[in-house]
C-alpha cells in the first residue's frame, strides 16, 4: 500500500498546473480575438469614411467636403481625384488601426462615386437607357 500512497503525493497539484496552462491559453486566445476585432473595426471605419467622402465629393464636385466628411468619420483624406468629365470622384482615406499588439498600422479605404453611367458596372448599358430587348414577356 505504500507505493500507491506515494504516487498520489507525486501527482498532487497536477490539476493546478493544468488549469493555469488552460487559463493562459484562453487569455492569449482572447487577446488575439480582441486584436482581430480591433483591426476589422478600423478597416470598416476606413471603408465607411471613404464611401461617404466619395459621395460628398461627387455631389459637390469638389474635394473640400470629402475632407470634412472623412475627418468627421475618424479618417484622413489622402487622395481625391475626379475623372475627365469631373463627375465621378475617387477618394482614398487612411485610419490608424485600433490595436495594441505589434507595430502601428494604418488601414486604407478606397471608394468611387458618381453617376451610374460613369462607374464601372453601373446599370446603364452601352446602348443607352431604356428597356433591355430580347427578354420576352412574362405572363
Amino acid at each position: 500500500m505504500t507505493p500507491r500512497c506515494d504516487r498520489r503525493r507525486e501527482e498532487r497539484g497536477a490539476a493546478t498546473v493544468l488549469a493555469t496552462g488552460l487559463a493562459v491559453v484562453l487569455l492569449l486566445l482572447g487577446c488575439a480575438c480582441t486584436e482581430a476585432v480591433g483591426l476589422v473595426r478600423s478597416h470598416r471605419i476606413a471603408q465607411s469614411a471613404a464611401d461617404l467622402a466619395a459621395l460628398a465629393a461627387a455631389a459637390a464636385r469638389s474635394c473640400a467636403p470629402a475632407s470634412t466628411i472623412a475627418e468627421r468619420n475618424g479618417a484622413r483624406l489622402t487622395s481625391c481625384t475626379f475623372d475627365g468629365a469631373g463627375l465621378a470622384a475617387s477618394v482614398t482615406v487612411e485610419v490608424d488601426a485600433d490595436h495594441w499588439l505589434g507595430p502601428p498600422a494604418t488601414l486604407t479605404g478606397r471608394a468611387r462615386a458618381g453617376p451610374s453611367s460613369l462607374v464601372p458596372g453601373g446599370p446603364v448599358r452601352p446602348g443607352g437607357p431604356g428597356p433591355i430587348s430580347g427578354l420576352g414577356s412574362v405572363g
